[in-house]
């Protein structure tokens, strides 16, 4: 049962990466299309829709069989909530951040041998300076991460509808990009930023910490934030599971 969680962290970010990411890379910018007239490139809300709607579909594919995390600062948020046990949770980190890295090289291979144009000119890689500071950045992905982790905790709950968690999650992700991707692209999520930087490198090596670390603490701080927030009902019911 373990492996098949594993698996299932690995292809969901994976998809991610490549689905959504990929969506940046291809055609947030310039015109795409064959022939003339060429289409707009799919912008900010494109790409912020393409991470939202690959995030429901991983949900619904993987959901029953891993969680869906596909993003270490869910997984560590699920374990400081003591919704996971930290030794499967190590399994989550090494499993997702190979399927960033995985979706990452696919999204390389295509630009830089299979004459894909790279819109982002970053490989959808993550970055301040330009747009905001390295300290704006940092506050940015923290509260960004934080809304984006606490709403995962509070729809997965047990007294939770599970049959619409996954969109909620989805439109919550897609909120989120809107607000960064102008910014810093939009990470909340280190395995995302981990994969593009590792082939772009440059630039966005150097910046990488920030990608890492911010959405790392915006997802510890859900997790304070969350028993605030739950139902009644799900604290008497983990209250009851902590005394058996």
């Amino acid at each position: 049962m373990q492996s098949r969680k594993l698996v299932a962290e690995f292809l969901g970010t994976f998809l991610l990466v490549l689905l959504a990411v990929g969506a940046a890379v291809s055609g947030i910018a310039g015109s795409v299309g064959a022939g003339e007239p060429k289409g707009p490139g799919s912008g900010i809300v494109g790409v912020a829709l393409a991470f939202g709607f690959v995030l429901v579909f991983v949900a619904f594919a993987f959901g029953p069989v891993s969680g869906a995390h596909v993003n270490p600062a869910v997984t560590l948020a699920m374990v400081v909530a003591r919704k996971q046990p930290i030794g499967e949770a190590v399994g989550y980190w090494i499993a997702q951040i190979l399927g960033a890295v995985f979706g990452a090289f696919f999204l390389w291979l295509f630009v830089n041998n299979l004459g894909v144009k790279d819109q982002t000119g970053s490989l959808g890689t993550n970055g301040y300076g330009t747009s905001i500071s390295m300290g704006g950045a940092f506050l940015l992905e923290v509260l960004l991460t934080f809304a984006f982790v606490l709403v995962i905790l509070l729809v997965t709950d047990r007294a939770a509808n599970a049959t619409t968690a996954g969109l909620g999650i989805g439109v919550a992700l897609v909120v989120v990009h809107l607000v960064g991707i102008p910014l810093t692209g939009t990470s909340v999520n280190p395995a995302r930023s981990i994969g593009p930087a590792l082939f772009e490198g440059g630039t966005a090596l150097s910046q990488l910490w920030l990608f890492i670390l911010a959405p790392l603490v915006g997802g510890l701080i859900a997790a304070a934030v969350y028993p605030l927030t739950r139902s009644g009902e799900v604290r008497e019911e983990i209250g009851q599971a902590d005394e058996a």
